[in-house]
């Protein structure tokens, strides 16, 4: 058995997407390729988004801090710290209305 803080490598990734170019940072903390079940801690700058792209299969957003937006063509959904959006089977944006982290967890299609 593993464990981590994910409070602590939140305000590590924090301060890594602040001094990123990109103004975000990512850390797979479990699976990966070989795994169908992927969660991915992604810390984004006030202002930095993650491009629209598609979804990868049934996925959630954990909001831990700060605050973002889901977005769709059609519409989106604000997310608060404690806060969890299900991400829709659509192409999909995400936008940190302020310096935020979240942990997605995504079941890849097979």
């Amino acid at each position: 058995m593993e464990k981590f803080s994910l409070e602590a490598l939140a305000r590590e990734h924090l301060d890594r997407a602040s001094e990123s170019a990109s103004g975000r940072s990512a850390e797979t903390v479990y699976g990966g390729h070989e795994h169908l079940l992927r969660q991915t801690l992604v810390s984004l700058v006030s202002g930095a988004s993650m491009d629209e792209h598609e979804s990868p299969g049934e996925a959630t957003v954990l909001v831990m801090r700060g605050r973002v937006r889901l977005s769709t063509s059609e519409t989106s959904w604000d997310g608060l710290a404690g806060d969890m959006l299900l991400v829709p089977p659509a192409r999909h944006s995400l936008h940190a209305l302020e310096d935020s982290t979240i942990l997605l967890t995504v079941a890849k299609r097979v």
